[in-house]
């Protein structure tokens, strides 16, 4: 593991990474989803595609990098493009991002963009959430702030005020526009019983991009752990047909 140090909106931010197959021409980059860290991604994928020069990251607020400021999705992506610009890896090649790693993914706009379970297409809350958020803020304007844990999403709790507040600005987020504008070739991955980024979600994006392949798997929104092989396979028949074209 290193650290690497850098600058952002006049604020400091220490990213944690992990490069595998150092002497490797070609990066893949991998970006994991939230509340997970670059240790998930790295033992899924550690043992495969090693024609690449793998380089793992925790984003920050994550693992072992830190964050002190609230965030947008494409905000992350930046602080990404700072850290790869500073690691000598922005030929941005492959780009391997899971859930919400998918969405800091997209705006880095690699060559080819692997979309794994990603986030991104924004989903209407239900009735239960929305009156639950409804009674959360009536709590809150009469001060009773001390219930604030009992209204939070499983993925919010025990957050950071920064991260909590990046929490909320990412899940609303809606990037139908990005995806429709990425010009680079995409391969969707997906686990067929998703329920926090469901299929439908994967069917949308591939209308959206215009040079795109999904491929359905059997399992949730962690089926790559136990696809890792295939999805390794896909992706580099994937990259040989950008090379080749």
């Amino acid at each position: 593991m290193a650290l690497k140090t850098i600058q952002y909106k006049q604020h400091t931010f220490s990213i944690s990474y992990e490069i595998l197959n150092p002497a490797s021409k070609i990066d893949i980059v991998f970006l994991h989803g939230w509340g997970a860290n670059k240790e998930l991604m790295k033992s899924a994928f550690g043992k495969n595609l090693k024609t690449f020069r793998h380089i793992y990251i925790d984003l920050p607020g994550f693992g072992k990098s830190t964050n002190d400021m609230k965030l947008s999705t494409e905000e992350y992506s930046e602080i990404i493009e700072i850290f790869l610009a500073e690691i000598s890896a922005n030929e941005k090649e492959i780009i391997v991002g899971h859930s919400f790693g998918g969405k800091v993914a997209l705006f880095l706009n690699p060559k080819l963009l692997v979309l794994v379970a990603s986030a991104g297409i924004y989903r209407t809350k239900s009735f239960f959430i929305m009156a639950k958020i409804s009674l959360f803020k009536l709590f809150k304007f009469f001060g009773l702030n001390r219930f604030r844990a009992l209204f939070l999403a499983s993925d919010a709790v025990s957050l950071s005020q920064p991260m909590y507040e990046t929490f909320k600005i990412v899940v609303n987020e809606d990037l139908s526009a990005q995806f429709e504008s990425f010009e680079g070739k995409a391969l969707l991955l997906w686990g067929r019983d998703d329920t926090a980024t469901p299929v439908e979600s994967a069917e949308y994006m591939v209308e959206l991009i215009k040079d795109s392949h999904l491929i359905i798997y059997e399992g949730d929104h962690y089926f790559f752990m136990s696809e890792t092989e295939d999805v390794s396979v896909e992706i580099l028949k994937s990259y040989l047909k950008i090379k080749q074209s």
